[in-house]
């Protein structure tokens, strides 16, 4: 078993608040968020940009193990991870993650990795984690 620790601190109301959220490694360190980075671009991160990048890293390393089972070594693995946040009936819902992948990998068929890319969809940890509609592009490159 691992545990991995992300925390947030946050001082204010909903729109004139901030915030700022690390991880323990300390690749995020004090980094801010808020309402105004969220939905106003403001610099700073949001949740769903850093979902994002949890889905699109987890996703490229699965996608990797598979391509290991069939004995296949990626070059690359390029993946992004667009997060859709709509307001619904109960308030603010991540109802997406669409993932676009680009890989290139030496022996690979088109078959095999679709396959594999469809499996690493399914079954990378953030993608089991998620209660929204997962989609992807996935395209080999030579």
């Amino acid at each position: 078993m691992t545990v991995n620790t992300g925390s947030a601190k946050w001082t204010g109301s909903l729109k004139e608040g901030k915030g700022h959220v690390s991880t323990k490694s300390g690749a995020l360190s004090d980094q801010p968020y808020g309402f105004n980075t969220r939905f106003e671009d403001a610099p700073g991160t949001n949740p769903e940009e850093l979902i994002g990048a949890a889905h699109a890293s987890c996703f490229s390393m699965a996608l990797s193990m598979v391509l290991g089972e069939h004995d296949l070594t990626p070059d690359s693995i390029e993946t992004t991870a667009d997060i859709t946040l709509e307001q619904q009936a109960g308030g603010f819902t991540v109802t997406k993650s669409h993932l676009t992948v680009k890989a290139k990998i030496p022996d690979a068929t088109e078959e095999t990795f679709k396959e594999a890319a469809n499996g690493a969809k399914e079954n990378c940890p953030i993608s089991k984690l998620l209660n929204c509609d997962i989609t992807m592009d996935a395209t080999l490159q030579s």
